[in-house]
């Protein structure tokens, strides 16, 4: 155990066992909104960071639909500034990951790339990805015309062509929502029939600025600086093609990152955290923020409110338990 400048308690970067009050798992919204609280609440939190410090939301170029920001805010720009506030009242942001839970018993074990963490509440906010597609272009061209988030980069494409690749729900939606700013929307779907409810697909079928490709896969996204196209396969006859875009939407589906807690935490179909009103899951003292436990909203004000209720419910878990050994 080392400490800070301030005097606050902080984990090393060793391999030896750590104990905390509160571990927090993600450093998205919901995971920094948590270590807000819970460093308020002067629990001396420590934040696992993952892969990928901001989370989805620090992927995303602009985002001007976060209150407080008229004039939008980078995405990176904005996690920069959770974890400021986080850490001015004392959280501790360690870039690691973790590997392996224990949740069999409490403290709970974290084991991590770095070293195994002893936590006496958990936060799992370790957020969603969305699927990709795995073509050539996708990854190199990501913030560059190819998006996972039409609320999040539909105004950027006002009076412009895009493509919308799916067929579910989450496809058509975001497909409509871009109408708003594109001049045309080209809904690329694998099979001649959509998933979405029959609502939704009226609303797109008379939708003037909403086109369909049927039975057709983007095998490419091109260009090289920006998006300029798709290439296109016909899956019954075989049939390659190009059709120009000045932007990609990707909406098949979303993967929670919960893998390490199969088997332990009771999870809904398609892998997510089964939560009550509380944040709480069905652990005692383990809590489940954003987009892990969320597969509706998925949106950076939604996941750090439910950040800050899984802090303030942890807080009220820990107070409770040292009330009943008092």
């Amino acid at each position: 155990m080392s400490f800070s400048l301030s005097g606050i308690p902080t984990a090393s970067n060793s391999s030896d066992l750590k104990h905390v009050k509160v571990l927090i798992l993600g450093s998205g919204p919901a995971g920094l909104s948590a270590a807000l609280y819970a460093a308020r609440a002067e629990l001396a939190p420590v934040v696992l960071t993952g892969m990928e410090l901001g989370g989805q939301a620090g992927l995303t170029h602009v985002i001007e639909n976060y209150p407080g920001f008229p004039e939008g805010v980078g995405g990176s720009q904005l996690g920069e500034l959770f974890q400021k506030q986080a850490e001015r009242f004392g959280a501790l942001v360690e870039f690691d990951t973790a590997t392996a839970v224990n949740l069999s018993q409490r403290p709970f074990k974290i084991t991590t790339e770095n070293g195994q963490y002893l936590a006496d509440a958990l936060i799992i906010a370790t957020g969603a990805r969305p699927n990709h597609l795995e073509v050539p272009g996708e990854y190199e061209l990501t913030g560059k015309g190819v998006s996972y988030c039409a609320t999040c980069d539909g105004w950027f494409f006002k009076d412009k062509k895009v493509v919308v690749v799916g067929g579910g729900d989450s496809a058509l939606e975001e497909g409509l929502f871009l109408t708003r700013f594109a001049s045309s929307v080209t809904i690329i779907h694998r099979r001649d029939t959509l998933r979405a409810g029959k609502v939704l697909q009226s609303r797109a079928f008379s939708n003037p600025k909403v086109n369909f490709i049927w039975n057709t896969v983007v095998t490419a996204i091109l260009g090289q600086d920006k998006v300029t196209g798709v290439a296109l396969k016909n899956v019954l006859t075989g049939e390659t093609s190009t059709l120009e875009t000045d932007g990609v939407f990707i909406f098949i589906g979303h993967t929670p990152n919960t893998q390490m807690f199969e088997g332990q935490l009771e999870m809904r179909d398609g892998g997510y955290i089964v939560t009550n009103h509380l944040m709480e899951t069905s652990v005692p003292g383990v809590f489940a923020a954003g987009e892990v436990a969320d597969n509706h909203f998925r949106q950076v004000v939604t996941s750090a409110g439910m950040g800050a209720a899984a802090a303030i419910q942890a807080t009220h878990f820990l107070e409770k338990e040292e009330a009943v050994k008092v």
